[in-house]
């Protein structure tokens, strides 16, 4: 038997404090949609087949904190098999209006799930007419921090 060693195009470990990758996520619908961007073009990330998952949006009156952990969770898994690196922060359009429980309760489940989240926008912020979830990754990408 052989052994094969797979290494970085020019050999660089990763750095793995780096921050990874920032997403928007528009959870205002019966399905949550997920998107990245580069260079202020943003493209709505789909699992492959077989993966596909049907994401409810929690009730936020109603729902605590776990619900949303678990919608956090699966945005960011879907993220990272589709870009094949690391997600690490967020732009959210979440369904309802958010006032302070809310922002906190957001922040909280998200910060479980991996993920930091760098704004929470209301639909009335975003450019009419526009998708949230593109919208939401270009601003995200705006937000991110840079590698040093």
């Amino acid at each position: 038997m052989k052994l094969f060693q797979i290494e970085e195009p020019d050999g660089a470990q990763a750095d793995p404090s780096a921050p990874g990758a920032a997403i928007g996520i528009d959870a205002g619908g019966a399905e949550v949609e997920v998107a990245f961007s580069i260079g202020g073009n943003a493209v709505v990330l789909a699992d492959r087949e077989g993966y596909e998952r049907v994401l409810a949006t929690p009730d936020a009156a109603a729902a605590g904190t776990a619900p949303w952990q678990e919608l956090f969770e699966a945005a960011r898994i879907r993220a990272e098999r589709s870009l094949a690196r690391p997600v690490s922060h967020a732009v959210v359009v979440p369904s309802a209006l958010i006032d302070a429980g809310l922002s906190d309760k957001l922040r909280e489940a998200a910060e479980a799930a991996g993920l930091k989240v760098l704004r929470l926008s209301r639909r009335a912020e975003l450019p009419a007419g526009a998708s949230a979830a593109l919208t939401a990754a270009i601003l995200a990408e705006d937000l991110a921090p840079r590698p040093e």
